[in-house]
């Protein structure tokens, strides 16, 4: 049984039609005593609470009422209704422990796939399983590992992926966040639907709108064309929100509209557009952080999390380091043709030992050199040891202009067009070789008026 409490009968009657016709069974309480009567006689799988039950919008009752049901029943899922003027309330209440919450009015559609999520997720109780066990009930071919948090986190991925809760990817740049991403929509109900992944760093504020909901002919100077945005591109199917922490204040603002709502209006359109989408995020920052400093809206954390997936450093997980380096070369062997490709035990085990602060990245560049830079099909120590010492300046020989033949602001324009160069202005690993985002290099770029001619990454 479903349980809406709320003081307006309009509401419980909406809520409980609509819960009744998808095969639901729902009841209303119109105040906390008798919805607290009810949890006690029925003990409902699910609870859809208001925080207001009078002409005081302090929302004091309905949190007095979530605590306590949270203290006495603190594995029933709650959702709270509130207004878009109150979402700070909602911010607290899922503090308290509430698991979802919905604007008024609501869609009907995001009201039945939030419960359905909750309650999936109820029922899945955890098990352990093997490596081979996994592997028989989804798909997670590209990814490699047999550590145990490996294990944990992909029965966790099998467990959500055909749900629609939000999830959040939290771990260090080149920890294979994207390829977690795609295993969730792989495993999903939405797999045969497109999955559509967004670099966030890599948009600029001004073209953020367009980027994203789309634009209409005419709608801005070099709007020449209609342009379908990546919400649509990403209608019933996934998408994938990369480096959510480098979104600005303003930007932040409109991607939280979208995600409570699933509305969003095409810039120069005034028509609403609604969409169906399941969101994933991913991160290499620490977002609770950031909501503490102010730099990320701690309503849109709440509204990515639903669902937290913090992947290990590559140095926690040491016992994949050889699966992944033989996984490499044996990729190799088909790329370049040499099948007769193979790497020494001693080699394996030294490479396992490696700290690799840039994680499965590090590590796939690091084979990929070595396999390029060496003739002989038999890779050992030596070989890899000479690809990792390899720098184009090493330490203590680094040339710099004397004093006053260069300014700081000459010096960081010359690096920043060496590195486009050097890239084939290829945003992200340019940015990543200067040590940047792609969004701070982009204000470089256009703070130092670089002309630059993007390519893709």
């Amino acid at each position: 049984m479903i349980l809406i409490i709320d003081d307006d009968i309009a509401v419980r009657t909406s809520l409980v039609l609509l819960l009744n016709s998808e095969g639901y069974k729902a009841t209303g309480a119109a105040a906390p005593d008798e919805a607290f009567q009810l949890i006690k006689q029925e003990a409902p799988e699910l609870i859809i609470l208001d925080l207001n039950f009078s002409l005081d919008t302090s929302g004091k009752e309905g949190m007095e009422l979530l605590k306590k049901i949270k203290q006495q029943y603190p594995s029933i899922p709650i959702i709270l209704i509130t207004g878009w003027g109150s979402i700070e309330l909602a911010v607290q209440g899922m503090k308290l422990g509430a698991n979802d919450f919905l604007n008024k009015p609501w869609n009907n559609e995001h009201v039945l796939q939030s419960i359905q999520t909750l309650l999936d997720l109820q029922h899945k109780k955890p098990k352990r399983y093997s490596r081979k066990e996994l592997d028989s009930l989804y798909n997670f071919q590209y990814i490699i590992g047999e550590d145990e948090k490996m294990l944990e986190l992909l029965h966790t991925i099998g467990r959500i992926a055909n749900t629609d809760a939000s999830v959040l990817i939290m771990g260090e740049s080149g920890t294979g966040k994207e390829l977690i991403a795609e295993a969730i929509h792989q495993n999903s109900n939405r797999k045969n639907k497109p999955f559509v992944k967004v670099n966030l760093g890599g948009i600029s504020t001004s073209l953020f709108e367009s980027e994203m909901f789309g634009h209409v002919r005419g709608s801005f100077t070099d709007a020449r064309f209609d342009r379908i945005g990546r919400f649509e591109m990403a209608n019933k199917g996934t998408i994938f929100l990369d480096e959510i922490g480098d979104l600005d204040a303003g930007s932040q603002v409109k991607l939280l509209r979208v995600l409570q709502d699933r509305t969003y209006e095409v810039l120069g359109s005034s028509r609403t557009k609604v969409v169906d989408v399941r969101v994933v995020c991913a991160t290499n920052r620490n977002l609770e952080e950031m909501v503490s400093t102010g730099t990320f809206r701690e309503d849109l954390l709440y509204r990515i999390n639903l669902i937290t997936i913090k992947l290990p450093a590559l140095r926690e997980r040491p016992k994949d380091i050889p699966l992944l380096t033989q996984f490499f070369i044996n990729n190799l062997k088909e790329i370049y043709n040499r099948p007769e490709l193979t790497i020494t035990k001693e080699a394996l085990k030294w490479v396992q030992q490696l700290p690799l602060p840039g994680n499965i990245r590090q590590l796939r560049n690091l084979v990929e050199r070595s396999v390029l830079m060496n003739k002989n099909n038999l890779l050992g120590i030596d070989d890899f040891k000479s690809q990792l010492e390899a720098s184009p300046v090493k330490k203590g020989t680094m040339q710099l202009p004397g004093v006053g033949t260069l300014t700081l602001e000459e010096m960081e324009v010359e690096m920043i067009k060496r590195a486009l160069n050097f890239h084939k202005n290829k945003i992200a690993r340019a940015a990543q070789s200067l040590g940047l985002t792609r969004s701070a290099l982009y204000r470089r770029l256009e703070k130092y008026n670089i002309p630059y001619d993007e390519a893709e990454d």
